[in-house]
């Protein structure tokens, strides 16, 4: 009997972790793994920070599972747009949606059209070296004196540290020159972390704010006023003993300086010329476990805005998407119809499914939940997907050219090789045009697939 075919669409860890989960289970099952872009990995190539390599050893296990028998990787294919959902379901036994989440959220206040206001989102991908940004940098001049990132995570940390990171430190990331070389000559003096509620309740980790410890020319100016003697929360009370920390450190010479905002909240983005040139601040202050405004008003200069207060989905094709929740409407993984009943081989995993929300390994058992209920759904039939080979003629018929699992390889390769010649362990290539020839010269080698 044939094995089931089914499609993984994404191959970010939600969707590798779909994807090892199936074909590791009960049933013969080979998996074509989707992505838009023709590189693997998703956020965890792309959107964490260049200066934590160590998250990004993740690599190594996503990477075993694409190469494991049974499995092909499809890159460089936008579903929606290059083959539509409904095609998918009619090609595989079974498809599941492992998209993500891609835009940063608004802050719905006055004044976010203004130039100079950017979500973390795209700040991210820029120096992160994703293709769709490779001319973003000429959104982030760098030429503001201030900026501010409203923003209590992790993310919103790591926009604020690699703002005031030396060029020194940054140049041994992967990090595209060019991006190195706009960091270089930032003007940027003053980094601003605005936080809606106390120092307490902040979603940063004490391991990321610790490193803010190890920056030698960069001073923290906090009101140690605002911190708790304690918290019966572990986590916090970690995060409160840094915060201490960094308000009683003293820098000899200093050459940036992050602030810590607490108990604020940006009411509207001032500008002057179609430009942010401040952000005006409502004191607030918890009131019954809510957090409340005070009608206390001050404006902060700022003329560069970051907003990092979440991420949200976007539609993938014609699939059914709940646009208040920011996901994709489903019952344990299983894609609901308008009419509430499950779509016949539609499945979600990741953000995609719960939405933005969880770390890196939240995906694994989010990927074992949906997985349970697509063996279940295929058990109950035999096999009816077209093989690889069907799926090849659909996509040459339309003109697309997926990269391969191969292509990825010479990609990778040649980053690294990149990366050697300036003294590093990886350049990123930043555009979609280099990333394709790359990925194109492999396929066209006369002796690819030779022993």
């Amino acid at each position: 009997m044939n094995p089931y075919r089914v499609a993984v669409v994404g191959s970010g860890p939600a969707g590798v972790y779909t994807t090892d989960a199936l074909v590791r289970g009960a049933l013969d099952v080979s998996v074509d793994v989707y992505d838009r872009l023709p590189t693997p990995y998703g956020l965890v190539r792309y959107g964490v920070a260049p200066d934590h390599p160590r998250i990004k050893s993740i690599v190594v296990a996503l990477r075993k599972v694409l190469e494991r028998d049974g499995v092909r990787f499809l890159g460089d294919v936008h579903v929606g747009r290059d083959v539509t959902t409904r095609e998918l379901a009619e090609l595989y036994d079974a498809v599941v949606f492992a998209t993500g989440a891609s835009v940063g959220r608004r802050l719905a206040v006055p004044g976010e059209e203004l130039a100079g206001v950017c979500s973390a989102t795209d700040f991210v991908a820029w120096y992160g070296g994703h293709p769709d940004h490779a001319r973003a940098g000429e959104s982030f001049p760098l030429e503001a004196e201030s900026v501010a990132v409203i923003g209590a995570g992790n993310v919103a940390l790591d926009v604020a540290r690699v703002l005031v990171k030396s060029a020194a430190d940054l140049a041994r990331t992967d990090m595209p020159p060019h991006v190195l070389d706009r960091l270089a000559h930032s003007r940027v003096r003053d980094v601003h972390l605005v936080c809606r509620r106390g120092p307490e309740h902040a979603k940063f980790t004490a391991k990321e704010l610790r490193e803010l410890l190890e920056l030698q020319d960069v001073a923290t100016e906090l009101d140690a006023r605002l911190l708790p003697a304690g918290s019966q929360d572990p986590l916090a009370a970690a995060n409160l003993k840094v915060f201490a920390d960094l308000a009683s450190r003293e820098v000899p010479a200093v050459r940036r300086t992050l602030h810590f905002h607490f108990w604020s909240r940006p009411v509207e983005l001032v500008g002057e010329g179609g430009a942010v040139t401040a952000v005006r601040l409502e004191r607030t202050r918890e009131a019954g476990g809510a957090v409340v405004a005070t009608g206390e008003v001050t404006d902060l200069t700022a003329g560069m805005v970051v907003r990092s207060v979440g991420y949200h989905s976007t539609p993938v094709g014609a699939l059914p998407f709940d646009e208040d929740l920011g996901r994709v409407p489903h019952d344990a993984g299983r894609v609901l119809g308008p009419d509430g009943r499950a779509l016949d081989g539609h499945y979600v995993a990741g953000w995609a499914k719960r939405g933005p929300s969880g770390v890196v390994g939240t995906n694994r058992a989010c990927a074992a939940d949906t997985v349970a209920g697509v063996v279940a759904d295929l058990a109950a039939r035999p096999p009816r997907g077209a093989g690889p080979d069907e799926v090849d003629r659909v996509l040459a018929e339309r003109g697309v050219r997926p990269v391969t699992y191969d292509g990825w390889l010479s990609i990778d390769a040649e980053e690294e090789s990149r990366g050697r010649n300036l003294g590093r362990a990886r350049t990123k290539i930043p555009d979609w045009e280099t990333l394709r020839h790359v990925a194109a010269a492999d396929a066209d080698r006369p002796d690819r697939g030779a022993a």
